[in-house]
C-alpha cells in the first residue's frame, strides 16, 4: 500500500494557529484561559474533515472535544487522543504565543507538549479521507493538572484502541510512571526563642523526615528499578512553616511528590512516610507528624505485542523501514486513565524539547513524520 501523502504546509499552518491560541490550564496558572477557544477552533477543522463533533464539559468552561468520522467498512474503531491545555508562561523566554520558526524548529508554549501531535493528527486525517472503520478524535482538558478531561472522555465514549500523541521523540512508549502528591505535617510547640525547654521545633523535625526521604533513593527506590522506567523517586515540592524570628515553629507542612512504577499505589508512598514517622516518634516522644495523600494517578504499561502497539510499529516500519525503539517515560500521561477504562493505548509523538520550560519547541520535520505514520496506521487499521 502506498504511503498517504500529507500536506506539510497545511500542518505547519495548523500548528502555528494552535500555538497562537492561549490554552493555559487555569488550575495551574490563575488567569489561564483554559481549553475553550482551542477546542472550538479544532472542532471547525475536524468538521471540515467530515467528523461529527461533540463538546462535553469536563468542568464548567473546560470542554473536551470528541469527534467521530464514520468508516466505510466493518473494521474496529480507532481513536487518537491528546490534551488541549498547556502549562503557564510566566517565566517563558520571549513571546510564548508567537510561533517562531527557526532552524527547522517551531517555538512557542505548547508546541512540543502537545500541539505538535495534534497538528500531526489533523494532517493524517486529511491525508486519509476514508477509513475502513470509525475514526475518533478525543482531545481532552486538564491533562497538565488532574486529568478530569480523560476521566470524562472514558465515561462518554466506547472503549477502543487508542494512540496517545504525546511527544515521545519518535519512540514507541509502552509504559509510564504513576504519581502521588502527599502533604506531610510536623507538629511542634510555639514558645519564645529564649525558652528551648518549652518550644518544639516543627521545622527541625521536618528536617529529620527529609533526611529519611533522601535515603530512599539509594535503598528502597533503587531496589525497585524497572528496565524501561528506572527507579521510583520522591522530591520535596513546597514547604511552609514558622511564626517569626524569635518563636519556635509550631507547625511545618511539606508537599511532596512521588513518581512510582506501574502497579504501585498511593498506599506504597504513604507507607514509606508512616514508617519514617513511626521511627522518629519511637526515638523522640515529642515528635508528632502525619502524612495524607492529596492526589494519586496510576502508572501504565501495555505489552509490546498488543494489537495497537503492533499496528503502530507496522506503520513506523512502512514509513521508515524499521520499527521505532521501545521506551518508557517517567512522566505521567492520560494513558493510565484510558487503559483502566478498557482503551488499550500506545503512545507516540514528535521530537522537540522544553515541555514546561522557559523555551519550548517542536521539530517540524518530526511533526511531518508523525503525521505520515499516523496516516499509515489509519489506512492500515483493521
Amino acid at each position: 500500500m502506498p504511503m498517504p501523502t500529507i500536506d506539510r504546509n497545511r500542518i505547519t499552518a495548523l500548528l502555528e494557529t494552535m500555538v497562537r491560541i492561549e490554552s493555559i490550564n487555569p488550575d495551574l496558572a490563575p488567569g489561564g484561559s483554559g481549553e475553550g477557544e482551542v477546542a472550538a477552533w479544532l472542532g471547525v477543522q475536524l468538521n471540515a474533515l467530515g467528523f461529527d463533533v461533540t463538546f462535553e464539559d469536563a468542568a464548567p468552561g473546560r470542554p473536551n472535544l470528541i469527534a467521530r468520522r464514520p468508516g466505510a467498512g466493518q473494521a474496529a474503531p480507532l481513536m487518537f487522543c491528546g490534551h488541549l491545555d498547556t502549562v503557564g508562561v510566566t517565566d517563558y523566554d520571549g513571546d510564548p504565543l508567537d510561533p517562531l520558526i527557526r532552524d527547522g524548529r517551531l517555538y512557542g508554549r505548547g508546541s512540543y507538549d502537545m500541539k505538535g501531535g495534534l497538528a500531526a493528527v489533523l494532517g493524517a486525517a486529511a491525508a486519509v479521507p476514508q477509513t475502513p472503520g470509525d475514526l475518533w478524535m478525543g482531545f481532552v482538558a486538564d491533562e497538565e493538572y488532574a486529568s478530569i478531561g480523560a476521566d470524562a472522555l472514558v465515561r462518554s465514549s466506547p472503549p477502543m484502541a487508542t494512540v496517545l500523541v504525546e511527544p515521545t521523540d519518535e519512540e514507541t512508549c509502552i509504559a509510564h510512571k504513576a504519581f502521588a502528591w502527599l502533604t506531610v505535617t510536623t507538629e511542634g510547640r510555639a514558645a519564645h526563642g529564649s525558652l528551648p525547654a518549652q518550644g518544639i521545633d516543627a521545622i527541625a523535625h521536618m528536617g529529620r523526615l527529609l533526611g529519611e526521604m533522601e535515603s530512599w533513593a539509594g535503598s528502597v527506590f533503587e531496589a525497585q528499578r524497572d528496565p524501561l522506567l528506572g527507579p521510583p523517586s520522591a522530591h520535596a515540592s513546597l514547604i511552609d512553616g514558622g511564626l517569626g524570628w524569635s518563636t519556635y515553629p509550631d507547625r511545618c507542612a511539606l508537599r511532596v511528590e512521588h513518581r512510582m512504577l506501574p502497579g504501585h499505589t498511593d498506599h506504597d508512598a504513604l507507607t514509606l512516610w508512616n514508617e519514617a514517622i513511626a521511627r522518629q516518634s519511637a526515638a523522640d516522644p515529642r515528635f508528632m507528624a502525619r502524612a495524607v495523600v492529596e492526589l494519586f494517578r496510576p502508572g501504565y504499561r501495555i505489552a509490546e505485542d498488543a494489537p495497537v502497539t503492533q499496528a503502530l510499529q507496522a506503520a513506523v516500519t512502512a514509513a521508515q523501514g524499521a520499527p521505532a525503539p521501545i521506551r518508557g517515560i517517567p512522566a505521567w500521561m492520560d494513558s493510565a486513565v484510558l487503559s483502566a477504562a478498557g482503551f488499550p493505548t500506545v503512545i507516540y509523538g514528535p521530537k522537540g524539547a522544553g515541555a514546561h520550560a522557559a523555551t519550548e519547541y517542536v521539530e517540524l520535520e518530526s511533526v511531518f513524520t508523525c503525521a505520515s505514520i499516523y496516516a499509515a496506521m489509519i489506512a492500515g487499521w483493521r
